[in-house]
């Protein structure tokens, strides 16, 4: 496909066929005034449009999220409160049953398609691109992108097939989260190109590894509620309470990879973080020392092991005690008070000894990105490369776990979209 010469007078072209982009596609396609005026290309690099759909959520695709609020998100929360004003939760319903998706809610809130299957999401934004004449062209990698000399705001894109020259240009290439699905970190390169920043890029929404001397991997599979607080040059960053699954490489789970983002970033600056653990959420050590003392007198001879598994799970109680280097079966009255007090401090303050987070095949999303101040939240335009959009994972906006980054996706590329297909 080389230039696009004469009729339509103006050719949008979105680079990306993600969620955000194909979200973007289709909001320009409907958006055009007169369809033949307007030519929209959808480009990827990829042979297969939307991995990382097919593969979210389990197979499932997590949609959305019942409820959304900036407060979800990391980044510009005023510029992002904006942001998710323009299209609420209902919309988004609405605007899946137009295409043929009905949804269903979870219990967490999570909303996926009632057919439990991310290939009926998939196919139905395609099938929508179909209708309203999207080209859509995988393998078409773009590997330079240059400002058009002239009057005009048009841009030249070069492509595995060719250059084309294009009066409106939306970047919708994700981050650096699954290389594998296309999403390898190249789009920050081209935004860098015309003229934005990227503020520093880590994992987000990704399992912790921990060294192995831990125990985790006898504990794999295990799933227990716990408070995690991440501290970054011994000032607290994060503080939250959910879901920590044992795995045989470390530690997941929702509570962990909604963490991550916090631990990997100040890794990525070279600054120094620790994750600490209380397994008994809303328990200060304080109150858990009444509470052993007062084990200590109305059961003495119950072994330290029953002791802790009314309040955790055995199996995770059996490790923690074997940690602490301290006798499972003996009696609790015979329990030394420094012995007490160090498993107090593991059970409350826990230190994670991370090594590393599992990387950016593991990530479901980028922390960091192109920053929001550089955007017209109204449009996603560049306020700095008129004519130019960004969209989704790109920018310095990333979402806690449960469908809240398809939501950035969805409502980005609708109003990046509307406005480049309008105008």
């Amino acid at each position: 496909m080389s230039n696009v010469h004469g009729p339509p007078t103006c050719v949008v072209a979105i680079v990306g066929a993600g969620a955000a982009g194909l979200a973007a596609a289709i909001a320009a396609a409907e958006r055009a005034k007169s369809p033949d005026a307007v030519r929209i290309l959808l480009l990827d690099g990829a042979h297969t449009i939307g991995a990382k759909i097919l593969v979210s959520g389990g197979g499932r695709c997590n949609v959305t999220h019942e409820v959304v609020t900036p407060t979800d998100f990391f980044g510009n929360r005023r510029i992002i409160k904006n942001v998710l004003a323009s299209f609420s939760i209902e919309q988004t319903i609405a605007w899946f049953a137009s295409l043929g998706v009905d949804l269903k809610r979870e219990e967490t809130g999570k909303l996926f398609p009632v057919t439990d299957k991310s290939r009926t999401v998939m196919n139905a934004l395609i099938e929508r691109c179909r209708q309203l004449g999207v080209e859509i062209r995988p393998d078409h990698r773009v590997h330079v992108i240059e400002r058009a000399s002239g009057e005009k705001a048009e841009f030249q894109v070069q492509h595995t097939h060719g250059t084309l020259v294009v009066n409106r240009l939306i970047l919708a290439t994700g981050g650096r989260s699954i290389p594998k699905s296309g999403s390898d970190g190249f789009g920050y390169e081209l935004a860098r190109l015309l003229g934005h920043q990227v503020t520093a890029t880590a994992p987000a929404l990704v399992p912790l590894v921990l060294a192995d001397a831990m125990f985790h991997k006898t504990l794999s599979g295990l799933s227990h509620q716990v408070e995690l607080t991440t501290m970054v040059r011994e000032r607290t960053v994060d503080h939250r309470t959910g879901n920590l699954l044992w795995t045989h490489f470390g530690i997941s789970g929702p509570v962990v990879m909604d963490a991550s983002r916090f631990w990997c970033l100040a890794k990525e600056q070279g600054e120094s973080a620790e994750v600490y653990g209380n397994f008994l959420p809303g328990q200060t050590r304080e109150q858990m020392r009444q509470w052993f003392m007062e084990e200590m007198k109305d059961h003495p001879r119950r072994s330290l092991v029953n002791t802790l598994a009314q309040k955790l799970p055995l199996r995770f109680a059996e490790s923690l005690v074997q940690y602490a280097k301290c006798d499972s079966q003996g009696a609790i009255a015979q329990l030394p008070r420094k012995d007490r007090e160090h498993l107090l401090t593991l059970l409350t303050k826990f230190p994670f000894p991370i090594v590393h987070d599992r990387g950016w095949n593991y990530a479901e999303v980028t922390a960091g990105g192109v920053p929001l101040e550089e955007i017209n939240f109204r449009t996603m335009e560049s306020k700095i490369a008129p004519g130019l959009y960004l969209v989704g994972e790109i920018l310095d906006c990333d979402g806690r776990i449960g469908g809240f980054n398809f939501q950035w996706a969805w409502t980005t590329g609708r109003l990046a979209g509307r406005a480049a297909g309008g105008s």
